[in-house]
């Protein structure tokens, strides 16, 4: 994507974000990554009368292995102290679950995470229209006691909804504190501490983040109170199993956040190898009608549990229900409000 155009879908996304004349705003990279998001939303910026930085932290070491939560930034309270004073960060590092995220949210800021290649933020662009019917699920996720999923496959799991707020994701963010990821598109909550049971069955085709891959065999989990007590199954059972070990951390079972895709403009299939290299999935967890389950840390939301070991699980051909009330059957969301035109 040329600059030029890349400029332009920037500038909707700080339209959409509510960015205005006199607003500080800093864009944050990572030794040489995104350089040019950077000048894109400097250039866009400016047009709408920000005051727009460019932060640049030299480039993480290699340690050969993703951990969530762990950025560069721990060891650079001033920067931090720079991004609290700042109305809107524009993230384009991946701050997310992250003590430094938290401290910048609690000082006011809102936070726009872009990481996705540009062809992908073109096509998912923030509308208003997925904003209301994601603010609309949100109201419907954020009212309920008890969520339960099926599948044809074998799941049938229970969550316990009493504890964890109900965070909406729409792709923007205009409000203080508030952060978002673009591209994204769905909302989702976490059962109590110990409020999840049952059988999740992930099923070919459903896919593993971050691997980024399509799952070909089963993989059966089994949750008691709202731990994974045994994953079992073919090839990619395994390598789940050895890769959640091999953070020799026992909270990386816990169950994390869980909800349902919202966008009509992402695909299942833009997982596939060599569309759009260099994205970390979103496309995957926000496709109309996916049903999301994850594992590891609830920081995000409140809670305490901060392990660095994460696995996000967007499934197909699911039902949801809330409080015994269909929200999606078999992969279609099925509640007319949250349906779109």
């Amino acid at each position: 994507m040329d600059h030029a155009s890349f400029t332009e879908i920037c500038l909707h996304q700080l339209k959409m974000s509510g960015v205005h004349d006199g607003e500080t705003v800093v864009v944050l990279t990572q030794g040489d990554e995104r350089r040019e998001y950077a000048d894109a939303f400097l250039a866009a910026g400016r047009r709408l009368g920000a005051n727009i930085y460019h932060l640049r932290i030299p480039a993480a070491p290699i340690t050969g292995g993703w951990a969530v939560g762990q950025t560069m930034l721990g060891s650079m309270p001033e920067v931090v102290d720079a991004l609290k004073a700042a109305d809107m960060l524009i993230d384009c590092v991946f701050l997310l679950f992250s003590p430094e995220q938290i401290a910048i949210q609690a000082a006011g800021t809102r936070i726009l995470t872009a990481i996705e290649p540009p062809e992908l933020l073109a096509r998912m662009l923030p509308s208003k229209e997925l904003r209301e019917n994601v603010e609309c699920a949100g109201e419907l996720l954020a009212g309920a006691k008890h969520m339960r999923i099926t599948s044809p496959h074998g799941t049938d799991v229970s969550y316990t909804l009493n504890t964890f707020p109900t965070l909406r994701e729409y792709g923007s963010t205009d409000e203080p504190g508030r952060w978002d990821h673009w591209p994204s598109g769905f909302v989702f909550t976490g059962g109590d501490d110990d409020g999840v049971n049952g059988q999740i069955v992930v099923a070919p085709g459903d896919i593993l983040l971050p691997q980024g891959i399509y799952v070909r065999e089963p993989i059966i989990y089994t949750i008691e109170k709202g731990w994974i007590t045994d994953i079992r199954g073919g090839l990619e059972a395994d390598l789940v199993n050895s890769y959640m070990s091999s953070f020799n951390d026992e909270r990386g079972f816990g169950m994390s956040h869980v909800g349902w895709g919202m966008n009509p403009n992402a695909k299942w299939h833009g997982m596939e190898p060599g569309l759009f290299p260099g994205g970390m999935g979103m496309e995957a967890r926000s496709y109309l009608g996916n049903v999301m389950f994850s594992t590891g840390p609830n920081n995000e939301l409140g809670g305490s549990n901060d392990t660095s070991c994460h696995l996000d699980i967007p499934m197909r051909g699911c039902s949801l229900f809330l409080d015994d009330e269909a929200v999606v059957l078999d992969g279609e969301i099925v509640v007319k409000e949250l349906q779109f035109t």
